[in-house]
C-alpha cells in the first residue's frame, strides 16, 4: 500500500469515526427517552439502566387514557396543519414576487424578511399578547394560528424565493408568448415545479409549530382545552400523589416525536431537494 493510499484510508477512517461519534451524540438522548418510556416506576429510580429490565406499556396506557393529552394532540395537529397551509399560501405568493418580479426595494424587502427570524420569541411576546387579547383570540387555538406565522412565514418565504429564482426564465417566457397571465404562470406552471420546496418548507413549518412552547403556554394559560402537547406534557402530574412522572413524560414525548421522525424519513428526498433548490442556477 502506497503512502497516498494509506493517507486516503486514514482520512476515511477518521471521517467515519467522526460520523459515528456525532450520530451517537445526537441520537443517544432520543434512545434514552425511548428506553425510559418502557421502564417501571421502581426500576427508573433504583438504578440507571440502558435497557429496561422489565419493559412495560403501562406508561403509554396512562398517556392514552388521559383525555387532556388527547385533546392537546388534536389541538397541535389542527394548529400546526393550518399554520403550515397558511404559511405555504402566503409564502408562495411573496416568494414568487421576490424571486421572479423586478421592482424597487426587492432585495431590501427580502433581507427584512430574513431579519425577522433573528428576533428572539420572548422579545415580541408582550406585543403579540396585546394583539391577541385585543382581537379576542386569547385562550383559543386562533391565538396560536395568528401568531405562529411570525416564525414560520419568514423561513418559508426565504426558501421558496431561492427556489423561484433558480427556475429557468425560458419556462415563464414561453408561457408569456402563449398569452398566460401572471397568475396563470404562477399557478399552472411555476407552482407545480416548486413541489420539493413546498414539501420542505411545509414540513419544517409543521415541525416548528408542533414543538412551539412559549406562545402556546402564554396564550392558552386560561383555557386548558386549547393547549397543545408541549404545554400539556410539561404539566403532567403523574398517576400517583407526589409522583415525578418522568416515564409518563417520556412516553408522551415518544408519541408526539415518532410521527415527525416518520414524516421526515418518508419525505427525506424531497427535503434535500428543497433545501438545495436554487443553490446552483442553471
Amino acid at each position: 500500500m502506497t503512502r497516498k493510499q494509506t493517507t486516503e484510508l486514514l482520512q476515511k477512517v477518521l471521517l467515519y469515526a467522526a460520523v459515528i461519534v456525532i450520530a451517537v451524540y445526537a441520537l443517544f438522548p432520543f434512545y434514552w427517552a425511548f428506553a425510559t418510556s418502557f421502564k417501571t416506576e421502581n426500576e427508573m429510580f433504583e438504578s440507571a439502566t440502558y435497557v429496561p429490565r422489565e419493559p412495560t406499556l403501562q406508561n403509554y396506557e396512562y398517556v392514552f387514557r388521559d383525555d387532556t393529552f388527547l385533546v392537546a394532540l388534536r389541538n397541535s395537529a389542527f394548529v400546526s396543519g393550518l399554520t403550515s397551509v397558511l404559511a405555504l399560501i402566503a409564502g408562495s405568493f411573496a416568494a414568487y414576487a421576490l424571486g421572479r418580479l423586478r421592482f424597487r426595494g426587492r432585495v431590501v424587502m427580502l433581507y427584512v424578511v430574513l431579519s425577522m427570524t433573528m428576533f428572539p420569541a420572548i422579545s415580541i411576546l408582550s406585543g403579540l399578547y396585546t394583539i391577541v387579547r385585543d382581537f379576542g383570540f386569547f385562550g383559543t387555538p386562533l391565538s396560536l394560528i395568528a401568531t405562529y406565522p411570525v416564525f414560520t412565514l419568514p423561513f418559508t418565504v426565504w426558501v421558496l424565493t431561492s427556489f423561484f429564482r433558480g427556475l429557468p426564465a425560458e419556462i415563464e417566457q414561453a408561457a408569456i408568448v402563449d398569452g398566460a397571465t401572471p397568475f396563470q404562470r404562477f399557478r399552472l406552471i411555476l407552482l407545480p415545479l416548486t413541489a420539493p420546496a413546498l414539501v420542505t418548507t411545509g414540513l419544517l413549518a409543521f415541525v416548528l409549530s408542533w414543538n412551539e412552547y412559549l406562545f402556546a403556554l402564554n396564550f392558552t394559560a386560561t383555557n386548558p382545552s386549547a393547549q397543545t402537547v408541549p404545554v400539556v406534557i410539561a404539566q403532567f402530574s403523574g398517576q400517583f400523589s407526589e409522583q415525578e412522572p418522568i416515564a409518563e413524560i417520556m412516553a408522551a414525548a415518544m408519541i408526539v416525536t415518532i410521527p415527525l421522525v416518520v414524516l421526515v424519513l418518508i419525505f427525506q428526498n424531497r427535503i434535500v431537494e428543497g433545501l438545495t433548490a436554487g443553490a446552483v442556477k442553471g
